[in-house]
């Protein structure tokens, strides 16, 4: 059997429509399954069954020896929630739990980890386990990410195999439900189609020019790849960034939709918004190093083929992975 929280979710959904292309069809699907418009993402996958969050521990610990592989992507990701008690209940505490009982039962285990645990990048964005210790995230979600990366490598009981994925900003279908949270691609193809343009924040920064913030943006496909990589290859655990390894600008995807439409681009900007406008990140580029030298070899679609594809397959008219 195959477990994968968050699996109601953007990535997870995604996971188990790659899962059901390979012939796997066992999987038990963790989630709150609390939004309707979650729901819609698990369509017509073919899974053994759904277990609410809540009684999944419960369950893990009584019958974790019979699952495979354990993919947690279950996680509270609202960056813009200022609540540490809600991040250490949901990302943290939770988090350790499936950890100890995948160690007890000998499980592999690849969960989601984050970019956000980098904060404003003084260290860089290397995945090194050394490095931990001193990144100072930027919000209360990226803390508690980082918080449950220092733990782990401090654990003496550990999975026969493990892989923390830190995941920089993807994009893709089955993003829906995320409202403000979902990707930028996503939010510039619904103001283009309802207002002809698209409004990007504006830097606040002197040595930023407005709409060139930038971000390591990987499409939904190329991450897949690399979980599946991991899944696969005899590869040493520890953690690993999930990006492409280039950054590109908010003004370059903007422009991207518009000409996945075959339009002009129409781009204004405003200020960024109060709540989020002092932890926000300007920069962020995965260092691809450590995985490249694990021996993944494929390459990534560029940002402007990703979208294209997104947009063409699936925005246009609302379709799922």
């Amino acid at each position: 059997m195959i477990v994968v929280t968050g699996g109601a979710g953007f990535i997870g959904s995604c996971l188990i429509k790659a899962l059901n292309d390979q012939g796997h069809e066992d999987i038990l699907v963790v989630d709150a399954f609390d939004r309707i418009e979650k729901i819609r993402n698990l369509g017509d996958k073919k899974v053994r069954g759904l277990k609410h969050r809540d009684d999944f521990l419960k369950w893990l610990k009584l019958l974790g020896q019979d699952v495979q592989i354990i993919y947690h992507l279950g996680a509270r990701t609202d960056t813009t929630e200022k609540s540490q008690q809600i991040f250490d209940q949901l990302n943290l505490e939770y988090s350790k739990s499936i950890w100890e009982a995948a160690a007890r039962h000998r499980i592999p285990l690849i969960y989601a980890s984050s970019a956000a645990t980098y904060g404003d990048g003084a260290f860089g964005y290397r995945d090194d386990h050394s490095l931990v210790p001193k990144f100072n995230p930027l919000n209360p979600y990226g803390h508690s990410k980082n918080d449950f990366d220092l733990w782990v490598l401090q654990q003496k009981d550990a999975p026969p195999q493990w892989y923390g994925l830190k995941f920089f900003n993807v994009y893709g279908p089955n993003e829906y439900h995320k409202g403000r949270m979902a990707s930028v691609v996503w939010h510039t193809f619904n103001q283009i189609k309802e207002t002809g343009g698209m409004k990007l924040f504006r830097s606040h920064r002197e040595d930023v020019a407005d709409g060139e913030q930038s971000r390591d943006f990987i499409y939904i496909r190329d991450l897949l790849k690399l979980i599946f990589f991991f899944r696969d290859e005899s590869c040493a655990s520890g953690l690993y960034n999930c990006g492409t390894g280039k950054a590109r600008s908010f003004h370059d995807l903007a422009a991207a939709v518009f000409s996945a439409q075959e339009m002009s681009p129409k781009i204004s900007f405003i200020d960024t918004p109060a709540d989020i406008r002092g932890t926000y990140q300007y920069f962020t580029e995965a260092d691809m190093t450590k995985v490249r030298e694990a021996g993944f070899g494929d390459s990534f679609y560029s940002l402007e083929q990703g979208i294209a594809d997104y947009v063409k397959s699936f925005l246009k008219n609302e379709m799922y992975l």
